[in-house]
């Protein structure tokens, strides 16, 4: 990837709450747009969470399981179903940047921004790409038990790896990502209302990274970590005191609403 003037920024792993992580999207697409650093970050989910896509029909979401086992519950701006982050065996990232510095066509922008993802799985030793035989629906709510779409989902062995979406804001476009460390197919289920599917079935269309033989969390971070960083020439930053308070009010007053979470209507809109 190309050095713009203003550079790019890799703020390394750190961890928040979901709402928190979906705001910090897009206070980084307004940073992008309003002619600040692009950015790459690495980020844990704490506490687990259940992301929504944008779309999806709350009903689908086992509320009191998720209630009962502090499973935090945020909707994407993205589309597709629901995917379950736990705060160990989930890997997410993001990649925000101008539109105009990126293909304005949707399938040369997800290969351009997966080649750090791929050159990740390279540097852990884990044969990875995009999906090339479709696989029928499993559970239409989750994410990872939809069909395998060639645009977006990585396979390993044939199993869905990890699940990458695009969304454009403010003339910037939002690249999230995740990443499976370690599954947790009973538990991924039991955050769904009445999933069409068992854990056995699940495991037969996920796989994770310790699967195909890396056991150490933190190797794998720093793999993606410098991935990212290489292919777009970045320094190491952090988030500016201003983007952290916007952030804050931003997760207070959207993604943690339940207008936002139960109706999928913008509160900010």
């Amino acid at each position: 990837m190309e050095r713009t003037e203003d550079g790019w920024r890799l703020v390394r792993e750190e961890s928040h709450e979901g709402a928190t992580n979906m705001a910090l999207d897009e206070v980084a697409a307004e940073t992008a747009a309003a002619g600040g650093p692009r950015t790459l970050r690495v980020y844990r989910w704490e506490p687990s969470t259940l992301s929504l896509g944008y779309h999806q029909d709350p009903t689908s979401v086992d509320w009191e399981f998720c209630e009962r086992e502090g499973i935090s519950v945020t909707r994407r701006p993205t589309g597709g179903g629901g995917i379950y982050h736990d705060s160990w065996g989930d890997i997410s990232y993001s990649i925000v940047a101008p539109a105009d510095e990126l293909p304005g066509n949707l399938m040369e922008t997800y290969e351009l921004l997966c080649e750090p993802i791929f050159d990740a799985f390279d540097r852990l030793g884990v044969e990875a790409g995009f999906a090339t035989e479709s696989k029928p629906v499993i559970h239409q709510p989750a994410c990872y038990l939809r069909e395998l779409n060639p645009a977006h989902d990585v396979v390993a062995g044939g199993r869905k790896l990890s699940g990458n979406a695009q969304y454009r804001r403010r003339d910037a476009i939002i690249q999230h990502g995740s990443i499976t460390f370690d599954s947790l197919p009973e538990r991924h289920l039991s955050a769904f209302a009445n999933p069409e599917t068992t854990p056995e079935e699940f495991a037969g269309r996920v796989t994770s990274l310790r699967e195909h033989g890396v056991d150490d969390r933190e190797r794998a971070v720093e793999a993606l970590e410098e991935a990212l960083r290489d292919w777009a020439g970045a320094e190491e930053g952090a988030w500016g005191d201003d983007e952290l308070a916007a952030a804050r009010e931003r997760a207070d007053r959207k993604f943690a609403s339940e207008a936002w979470n139960r109706d999928g209507e913008d509160p900010l809109a």
